[in-house]
């Protein structure tokens, strides 16, 4: 017993010993506490904004207007004349709902005549969209219901009973984007993308790291003392094993039957852009953290709660400042911003500026970072070859 007890101090002596064991243990389930329940602390939508097309311009086309903005859940962000510029504005605002209210709409309930209002609902994001397009029916259908109310009671029709005849507003539903409601449409290229970034940062969290544990590096500076090359012999590989992983993925839609329409190479761009991105992490961890295991442990922690945190699934307007700000210096938060705009919403290049514009300070920042600290290193290396000599 005596020995056991020993033992057993001997573990906890060790834990205490590894720093960055101990931060993981026992900083990682406060971490994750924390963020989980800052990211869905709010518990449900709110201001979600929505663009009106307004082609009647009458009194009761605005109160209807007035109506949503009134609701909790949506909010007006542009009122159009037409449709011909919708699609583009609801991309700005980032519009999940696009209500089209179309001519002679007061005059065509006035005269008992049928009417009707559209949505067009984005549906790449099924929770925002389902929350908006029910806010909008709430709203108009109040509306309706009270107009009907009052026209039963003009011809006489006791209170009681008028509000037992109401119907609902009707209204034409159009989904856009994932016209199917495939909740797998949704989820699969959000979680794909994340393992990607999960394995590339993983892998090239040992590439450096590996190196100095086996005391390699003086050997590979040896060979090659140009940092830029250096980095680009270490993430090059990766890269290019990404092109394989992006086939396997294309695969992976035409199997499940989602298809992928892209148009021009933007998109490819960026697709390269985030890669480098999610790879100068990898190497700035692995020059700084010269332990294959604390690198390897380091960056399962930043990249673990990446998927919540990128607003793929929880908007980034529903979750506190601090949370985005750490959000936005995760890659896979613009890549998957840029997915979203320019493969399934069929944006521009226009619309995902300040996305492609995240990428590239992140991925400027890490390469400047790994390229001081490895020249560091390099000319601690090349320091003790020549006191050596």
């Amino acid at each position: 017993m005596k020995n056991f007890l020993s033992l057993l101090k001997r573990e906890f002596r060790l834990f205490f010993q590894n720093k960055v064991l101990m931060v993981l243990f026992l900083g990682a389930p406060i971490m994750y506490g924390v963020l989980i329940g800052g990211v869905y602390k709010k518990g449900k939508v709110t201001n979600l904004p929505i663009i009106v097309v307004d082609e009647d311009r009458s009194p009761l086309s605005k109160q209807l207007i007035d109506m949503f903005n009134e609701s909790e859940v949506i909010y007006v962000a542009d009122v159009l004349n037409d449709a011909f510029k919708a699609k583009e504005r609801a991309l700005e605002t980032e519009s999940t709902v696009v209500v089209q209210i179309p001519r002679n709409f007061s005059s065509n309930i006035n005269y008992s005549r049928n009417t009707e209002l559209t949505l067009f609902v984005n549906a790449s994001n099924t929770l925002t969209s389902n929350y908006a397009m029910m806010a909008v029916n709430v709203a108009a259908g109040t509306m309706k219901a009270g107009i009907q109310i009052k026209a039963q009671q003009k011809k006489g029709v006791p209170e009681f009973v008028a509000t037992q005849q109401y119907e609902p507003f009707k209204t034409t539903i159009i989904k856009q984007n994932i016209r199917s409601g495939n909740y797998l449409y949704f989820m699969l290229p959000g979680v794909l993308f994340t393992v990607l970034q999960q394995v590339m940062m993983l892998g090239l969290a040992l590439s450096f790291a590996s190196e100095f544990e086996k005391g390699t590096f003086g050997e590979l500076v040896g060979r090659c003392k140009n940092v830029f090359g250096l980095i680009l012999v270490k993430i090059l590989p990766y890269i290019l094993m990404s092109i394989f992983i992006f086939l396997l993925y294309y695969g992976f839609s035409v199997y499940y039957r989602m298809p992928l329409h892209l148009e021009g190479f933007a998109f490819y761009g960026y697709t390269l852009l985030f890669l480098l991105a999610v790879a100068f992490i990898g190497i700035l961890v692995s020059i700084a953290i010269p332990s294959q295991l604390k690198a390897t442990e380091i960056l399962m922690v930043i990249a673990t709660p990446s998927f919540i945190l990128s607003g793929f699934t929880w908007p980034l307007s529903q979750m506190p400042d601090w949370i985005v700000a750490i959000a936005n210096g995760i890659p896979l938060t613009h890549y998957l911003q840029i997915f979203r705009t320019m493969v399934i919403e069929q944006g521009s290049a226009v619309n995902v500026s300040s996305s492609v514009w995240g990428l590239a300070i992140i991925a400027g920042i890490t390469l400047l970072l790994s390229v001081i600290l490895l020249q560091l290193k390099i000319k601690k290396v090349t320091t003790k070859v020549s006191e050596d000599i």
